[in-house]
């Protein structure tokens, strides 16, 4: 049985806008096992982006539980702001990858040494990093710094910083929307590949139904509706 690593109950997340609170969603429950893969869809301002937020800690739910990788983390309690901060933050440097739209590279630090910054922030090994590159067919160009390479080399790099921190849960959010689609579907399958390979948890914040597809569970924010997969579960809770 393959072991859970996220279990997210009756999420639920307002924002305030000239004065007035506008909810985003409500009820969101999420439960993923390690290798499974979630697509989230739903229209434009439906929540993904910050369903994902939620999910690695960058903003704190209005209501709900989150039990992540063995930490727990409920609205309810009421848990100093620091230390809820200080928790999550070891996930993301240690266990949670995280992708986003544009790639997250130090402009300072050739695409190597921003692999090996990040291996070494996750207290893993740098040897494997330069292979990381040539996995993913960007190692000629590890030398170069990120404003001398193109995109989706840049997304490329991205993704060898993920999975050269050995995480146990990969989020990406909208990770090939600025790619043209050759490009895109390219960088997507590296993604899918070597999270087959590492059996890594993966999130996928996405508009592309096709890309949605390719995921074992789908979570639709827009309508509510959820496409369950025999192991894994998304949806409202009940």
């Amino acid at each position: 049985m393959s072991q859970q690593v996220l279990e997210a109950r009756e999420l639920s997340k307002t924002f305030v806008s000239g004065g007035e609170p506008i909810a985003v969603f409500s009820g969101v429950s999420v439960a993923l096992a390690a290798g499974q893969s979630l697509a989230l869809v739903g229209r434009s301002g439906s929540g993904k982006s910050t369903l994902l937020n939620l999910l690695c800690g960058l903003e704190r739910p209005d209501g709900g539980v989150i039990s992540l990788l063995g930490e727990r983390f409920d609205s309810r309690e009421a848990e100093a702001p620091r230390q809820w901060t200080q928790r999550w933050a070891r996930l993301r440097r240690g266990r949670i990858g995280v992708m986003f739209q544009e790639a997250n590279l130090m402009p300072a630090l050739s695409l190597l040494d921003n692999v090996r910054l990040r291996a070494r922030l996750a207290e893993q090994p740098l040897e494997p990093c330069q292979s990381w590159l040539e996995r993913l067919g960007i190692g000629e160009l590890a030398e170069r710094y990120p404003d001398q390479v193109s995109g989706g080399q840049r997304q490329r790099a991205a993704l060898a910083m993920v999975f050269a921190m050995n995480p146990d849960l990969i989020l990406a959010d909208e990770p090939t929307g600025s790619l043209d689609r050759r490009t895109a579907e390219e960088v997507t399958a590296e993604l899918f590949r070597l999270q087959a390979e590492t059996g890594v948890a993966l999130i996928l914040a996405t508009h592309d139904a096709e890309l949605a597809d390719q995921c074992q569970v789908t979570l639709d924010l827009a309508h509510g509706a959820a496409d369950l997969t025999p192991g894994a579960s998304a949806g409202p809770a009940p």
